[in-house]
């Protein structure tokens, strides 16, 4: 059994958007009291869009700025968990028209992913979609309004995840979690 820590109080410091910089003290096993400075997030959702008939699959990526790294990532259809008490799995609904145009027939829940538990408490929950069907875009914000979105064959995209052409954490994880348990989709 691992000792237990406590969390004893906690003060926002700042607040933007969906997000909050916080400090919270903690005592550890040993009675010490150390203090902590991390980012409160509502979480986000991940999306592993199928396309195509079983054996033949593509994933659905799309490609996007982000300003902290200034260059292009490929990732899964995603978004922030920006509406409270909606459920995740309309969240990832939504997410997937939003972003990429279509909707999902079949919606399956992969798993959980804890994005960076040193700095945040940040989750995302990720989905295979599939049976997709088209749908409007509503893309939000100029890294959105310029996103491309790519249809990549699922094993090609495997690969890209070695190569590091993708280097998305919910990205990887999402693929990986279909490709060795989710694969009577594929």
């Amino acid at each position: 059994m691992t000792a237990a820590f406590e969390h004893k109080r906690q003060k926002t410091i700042h607040k933007w958007a969906a997000w909050s910089l916080v400090q919270a003290s903690f005592q550890d096993p040993a009675g010490l009291e150390f203090t902590r400075t991390f980012v409160k997030s509502p979480g986000a959702v991940g999306v592993v869009a199928l396309l195509g008939e079983p054996g033949q699959r593509d994933v659905l990526l799309v490609r996007q700025y982000r300003p902290p790294f200034q260059k292009y990532t490929l990732e899964i259809p995603a978004g922030m968990r920006d509406r409270e008490g909606e459920d995740p799995m309309i969240t990832a609904r939504r997410e997937l028209e939003e972003e990429a145009g279509f909707g999902a027939k079949t919606l399956v829940a992969l798993g959980n992913h804890e994005s960076a538990p040193g700095i945040s408490d940040s989750v995302a929950q990720l989905f295979l979609a599939v049976d997709l069907f088209a749908t409007k875009i509503d893309r939000h914000g100029p890294e959105e309004r310029f996103m491309t979105i790519e249809r990549i064959k699922f094993g090609d995209a495997l690969e890209m995840t070695r190569t590091g052409e993708i280097s998305d954490g919910k990205t990887i994880i999402g693929l990986l979690l279909v490709a060795q348990f989710f694969d009577a989709y594929l």
